[in-house]
């Protein structure tokens, strides 16, 4: 196989090159050669036997979608977005990197299959930012995607595509609709929900963190590993039990703010919980009151795709992947 991942750079997509390369195969098929791009030039994962091709693209300007898809990959897992409070401040950059780019991928994908039949598996991921309130708790599948931000609305009107492109044949397309990943590792970045994993990560190693928010703002969250095994488990999946709906909400644990605070005192102790400073963001406090609580998450746990069920282990996982195993 010819694996293709856009935003390799990021954080994503540097744990699941790294995945992909220490497992060499994906559904059962060997993988012979890994293409990654992004607007900064991607790690080559460590150990892979086989060939990795690495590029700086920005996936945003004509042409470059055409030039990736040339060489037919038979699987192309697109990561690559800015967050959303980047695409909220920048009206017009949000629009052209996770719309325009997106849309030029799945044009270049689909007049290569107008010239040879070619169709591969595209898996976008998508977010839970398509949702907007007033929202139920749990929310169902079947619930309406009416995003209150510029990031949500982009990701629903690429799942709309992305299910249209599908229904025609062009490739056979899975969207991802990502929990809020936590804990992320390294730096903070630019993404509104950024706090959930500060609160967390500094912590753990002896810092300071910055709480703007209040302790029963309630979100949805699944770790880092998870959020490969969802991408590797939706390249793989028979889309025939997938069905016509392609865009799937991912499992995920739900839980408050003091709920997190709470799991870092049982790991870590009063210490780590003393290194969190409340700073309330009354723009942060605004955006988080139209976010997803929680999700029922049923067709996709039918369908085989799997999460942690509680934040101590949440916690866990980050300190076993980043932190050596221990604190």
């Amino acid at each position: 196989m010819h694996i293709l991942i856009i935003g390799a750079a990021g954080m994503v997509g540097r744990k699941l090159a790294d995945r992909l390369a220490r497992d060499g195969a994906l559904g059962g098929k060997a993988i012979e050669a890994m293409t990654l791009v992004d607007v900064v030039t991607p790690d080559a994962p460590a150990g892979f036997a086989g060939k990795v091709t690495l590029e700086t693209v920005d996936l945003s300007t004509p042409g470059e979608a055409e030039r990736l898809i040339a060489g037919r990959p038979d699987a192309i897992f697109h990561l690559a977005a800015i967050v959303s409070g980047e695409a909220e401040m920048d009206f017009e950059k949000g629009y052209r990197i996770n719309l325009d780019g997106t849309r030029y991928l799945f044009d270049a994908i689909r007049v290569a299959n107008g010239q040879d039949g070619y169709k591969p598996r595209v898996v976008f991921t998508s977010s839970i930012a398509v949702f907007g309130a007033p929202l139920p708790y749990p929310i169902p599948d079947e619930f309406h995607t009416t995003p209150l931000t510029s990031y949500g609305t982009q990701k629903a009107i690429c799942e709309l595509l992305l299910s249209d492109y599908s229904r025609r044949g062009f490739f056979d397309g899975i969207g991802i609709r990502l929990p809020t990943i936590c804990i992320r590792p390294g730096k903070p970045n630019k993404a509104a929900s950024g706090f959930f994993s500060n609160i967390l990560r500094e912590p753990l190693v002896g810092l300071e963190a910055v709480l703007p928010v209040s302790d029963d703002v309630r979100h949805w969250h699944a770790s880092p590993r998870s959020a490969v095994g969802f991408l590797i488990h939706g390249a793989t999946i028979d889309v025939d039990k997938v069905g016509p709906r392609r865009n799937l909400s991912m499992p995920g644990l739900s839980a408050t703010v003091g709920e997190q605070i709470e799991a870092l005192r049982r790991v870590a102790g009063d210490k780590a919980v003393n290194l969190i400073r409340r700073e309330p963001d009354e723009m942060i406090m605004r955006m988080c009151a139209g976010w997803a609580p929680g999700f029922e998450a049923r067709r996709a746990r039918e369908l085989g795709f799997t999460a942690e069920t509680s934040f101590d282990e949440i916690i866990r996982v980050h300190i076993e992947d980043e932190l050596g195993g221990k604190l």
